[in-house]
């Protein structure tokens, strides 16, 4: 018995039944596949992140930035793409995921909540999707908490404190090859912008 799709492209856009069926479940054969032999687990992305976000020194050094947010790049384990990341108060990603990457951060100073959709989108073909109820997930992480995700996850990550600057410690395997931006109003979701690494560098 056949289930409806959590999320339907709107009347703009050309993404075919095939595309439209395989977001109906939030876990597909690519995300429970097993990494290449020598890539780090989504385990031990987030054991390096809680890690990493436990060392004051480190986390002490990033540059804090009262207007926008600042980040280095670190080295992550296994080839993974690492970044330290500072957020003032009441900034924010916006909604977005990590294409063919899974990943994994931890809060290493202050409180961060991320929104997360509990669906997989369709990879291309697309510029407008209805979502369906109850796919919404929101979770708030404060000092030392950390989560993994695997790939193809959409979410948004704020720092809703009006007045504490966060840092935060993420990875991702393999290193983010693209990253699709997304604007959101009520059910309806907008691809925005596709950034590439030379993008964030």
């Amino acid at each position: 018995m056949s289930q409806p799709a959590p999320a339907r492209p709107l009347s703009d856009s050309t993404a075919s039944s095939a595309d439209t069926s395989a977001a109906s479940s939030s876990a597909s054969s690519a995300d429970s596949a097993a990494p290449a032999s020598g890539a780090p687990t989504a385990a031990e992305l987030l054991d390096f992140v809680r890690r990493t976000a436990a060392d004051r020194e480190l986390v002490d050094s990033l540059p804090l930035d009262p207007e926008g947010r600042t980040w280095v790049r670190l080295e992550g384990p296994g080839g993974s793409e690492a970044w330290l990341i500072g957020w003032p108060p009441g900034t924010g990603t916006g909604w977005h995921d990590h294409a063919e990457s899974q990943g994994a951060f931890a809060t290493a100073r202050g409180t961060l909540t991320e929104n997360a959709l509990a669906v997989r989108l369709p990879a291309s073909g697309w510029k407008t999707l209805e979502l369906a109820d109850g796919l919404d997930r929101s979770r708030r992480l404060a000092e030392g908490g950390g989560r993994a995700f695997g790939r193809h996850h959409v979410h948004e990550v704020l720092n809703e404190s009006p007045d504490t600057h966060a840092v935060s410690v993420h990875a991702y395997y393999p290193p983010l090859p693209l990253i699709r931006r997304f604007s959101r109003t009520g059910a309806v979701l907008r691809l925005e912008q596709v950034e590439r690494p030379e993008d964030w560098q």
